[in-house]
């Protein structure tokens, strides 16, 4: 099956709106892109190929939200668009390494 990047973009536009309209949103912060493994797919390859896009990765281990790589733009000037061009990027890779994308979130926010 392939990936439904309209259904997804369409989500982020939404999720963006949503707190564009709630407490507001700083003009500019780090962006968070989680990433779930497929089966037993390696992270480290998909860290590398995304570290070479500009992004900084962190592996993550949590006994209740299960393992999964945040790949961060930091300092990112925020809009719908801005969070969706890194999602895009971000969701190609990943998909070719044996990752889903998972949501996305603002440092600090809470959301996803």
């Amino acid at each position: 099956m392939s990936h439904d990047f309209a259904a997804q973009r369409a989500e982020t536009r939404a999720t963006y709106a949503e707190l564009r309209d709630g407490p507001g949103l700083p003009e500019f912060t780090d962006v968070d892109y989680f990433l779930v493994p497929e089966a037993n797919a390696d992270w480290r390859p998909l860290a590398e190929a995304l570290s070479n896009e500009g992004f900084e990765c962190d592996w993550v281990e949590d006994d209740e939200e299960g393992r999964y790589l945040v790949a961060t733009l930091p300092d990112q000037m925020i809009s719908a668009d801005g969070i969706w061009l890194g999602e895009e990027v971000a969701t190609r890779i990943a998909l070719d390494h044996g990752f889903t994308p998972d949501g996305w979130g603002l440092m600090g926010d809470g959301e996803d």
